[in-house]
């Protein structure tokens, strides 16, 4: 830790906000006169710094970061509340993320410190407000009509993509409030478009989290349900089953090395494009507000290196939306197992049960329907995870899935767009049949220092159907970060359908090649 001396010297004007008298420097290799020479005192008056058995404070050697993160713990005791600005507040509290593994090594929970800064912000209200906002500059090109990469389906394409506001507060301490604000053309509902005046700002999330008697932590409102994410599984793509929100009620309850979460919800979303024409031509989206559903999570963590677990889902449709009965369960096993802190290897099953009438969609259900009957579909995927830690110049991520063309779940899981309301995706021609899709994905991504990061990423599906060609995609990108809050992004990204599709199988897949080159200023306050 090279800054050691100038992050001293930050956190003493954080904890007393730079008092005008100095205390006296206790330490004889700290010389009078020396820039740091006060902020070393003020720190060792109040017992944050104690120095080495002989005497001296040595700030010249290199600090580990268990002592800088025993630096924060102390300072943020420490704090004047009365004294110390939002923006030393917000410093503090960045310091303690950076640090917020050391601390939790010693003990020092971060949860409860966030809670002790909140407490700090008192005058504020104990509101915490923070947003994100991206603009997309997208130069499409190729093959097809309409490129898939920009929401107009134009070649060329300017949007407000991302603009978020999240508003929360520390209720007390054990009750917190969180909602997420959205808008641009990721916005769900009538209006979402990132072109011109948004129409639409859309509540995302809204929950409330506090905890029941025998430590059982309690959430109710609409949040998003995602244990794929929860537990790491899956990273820049989307998840096999999940990323959906609901309304509903969630329960976590840990006993040492194993955690239950259930959940029970309704009104999700869990896949817009899912829809049903019945007999008298009027069109239902079956998940948007007909279902129930329930959900249980239960995971075992013996050790830092290894976790495993079990989870279940269960969609319960009214029988009030269409006529039929459209139930389905999936559930899916998972494990991880961490070689070294820069290796780990990841594994995740799914099978699913489906009732007989979801299998009769229409073409307007699933476009690409090639007459799929499998009723209890499979997924699989398998992660090989490799930190820059350890290779240096680049993280190193390698996904290999089977799905079953039939499973239900999310069926573009690398999209270019998965988060900006906009999809290209190897799995634009994934059909609806007895086949099972094959997909490999690979992902480079290299930081080379505090400014510049990139990333590189491959990936190519077998739709295992005569006469539908294998996908392939790439794509490359590159990120300035301009200042803490606003970073520049310029990324191309490609994906070749191959040839025939169309001929072979209609014009609802997709032949030839879709392109894109993306600027993208993003910025987070």
């Amino acid at each position: 830790m090279k800054k050691f001396m100038a992050v001293l010297a930050m956190v003493a004007v954080v904890a007393f906000a730079a008092p005008a008298l100095a205390a006296t420097n206790p330490f004889m290799d700290v010389p009078q006169g020396h820039w740091a020479y006060d902020a070393v005192g003020l720190l060792a008056s109040r017992g944050i710094v104690s120095g080495y058995p002989d005497g001296a404070f040595k700030g010249a050697q290199p600090a580990t970061r268990y002592e800088m993160a025993s630096v924060v713990a102390r300072a943020l005791v420490a704090v004047d509340a009365e004294k110390a600005s939002k923006q030393d507040l917000e410093l503090l509290k960045k310091l303690v993320m950076e640090f917020k593994d050391e601390l939790d090594a010693l003990g020092v929970k971060v949860d409860k410190i966030d809670k002790r800064v909140a407490v700090l912000e008192d005058r504020l209200g104990g509101w915490k407000l923070s947003g994100q906002f991206w603009f997309d500059a997208n130069f499409a090109g190729g093959d097809q009509a309409k490129s898939a990469y920009t929401e107009s389906g134009l070649d060329t394409d300017f949007q407000k993509d991302r603009f978020r506001l999240t508003l929360q507060k520390q209720i007390s301490d054990t009750t917190s409030f969180y909602a997420q604000f959205r808008g641009g053309s990721e916005a769900a509902g009538s209006g979402s478009s990132g072109y011109g005046d948004i129409t639409a700002f859309n509540i995302r999330q809204i929950y409330v989290d506090t905890v029941l008697p025998y430590d059982i932590n309690y959430r109710v409102g609409r949040f998003f349900l995602d244990f794929e994410d929860d537990h790491g599984l899956y990273v820049d793509n989307d998840a096999i089953f999940g990323d959906y929100r609901v309304d509903g009620f969630q329960f976590l309850k840990n006993w040492g090395s194993f955690s239950a979460k259930a959940v029970v919800g309704r009104n999700t979303g869990f896949d817009q494009s899912y829809k049903w024409v019945d007999d008298e031509e009027e069109e239902y989206n079956l998940f948007a507000n007909g279902y129930m559903n329930y959900a249980l999570d239960l995971t075992w963590q013996p050790n830092e290196k290894f976790f495993a677990g079990i989870n279940g889902n269960w969609f319960n449709e009214d029988g009030d939306r269409v006529d039929g009965s459209y139930n389905f369960s999936t559930y899916s096993a998972y494990a991880s197992y961490n070689f070294t802190p820069a290796i780990a290897l990841q594994g995740l099953y799914y099978w699913q049960d489906l009732d007989e009438d979801l299998l009769k969609n229409p073409a307007v259900a699933h476009k690409r329907n090639l007459g799929g009957t499998e009723d209890s579909p499979k997924a699989w995927k398998a992660t090989l995870d490799i930190k820059q830690d350890l290779l240096k110049f680049t993280a190193f991520r390698f996904e290999y899935m089977q799905q079953d063309n039939t499973f239900l779940g999310v069926r573009d899981p690398y999209s270019f767009g998965v988060d900006s309301g906009t999809v290209a995706s190897i799995s634009d021609n994934m059909p609806w049949n007895n086949g099972t899709s094959k997909l490999f994905f690979v992902y480079a991504d290299q930081k080379w220092n505090d400014k510049w990061s990139s990333y590189l990423r491959y990936q190519q599906a077998d739709f295992d159907t005569a006469g539908l060609d294998d996908a392939k995609g790439y794509g490359v990108g590159v990120t300035y970060q301009y200042t803490p809050a606003v970073a520049f992004r310029l990324a191309y990204d490609c994906v070749d359908y191959g040839d025939g599709n169309i001929v072979n199988h209609g014009d609802a897949f997709k032949d030839g090649k879709d392109h894109v080159f993306q600027f993208r200023t993003a910025i987070n306050f």
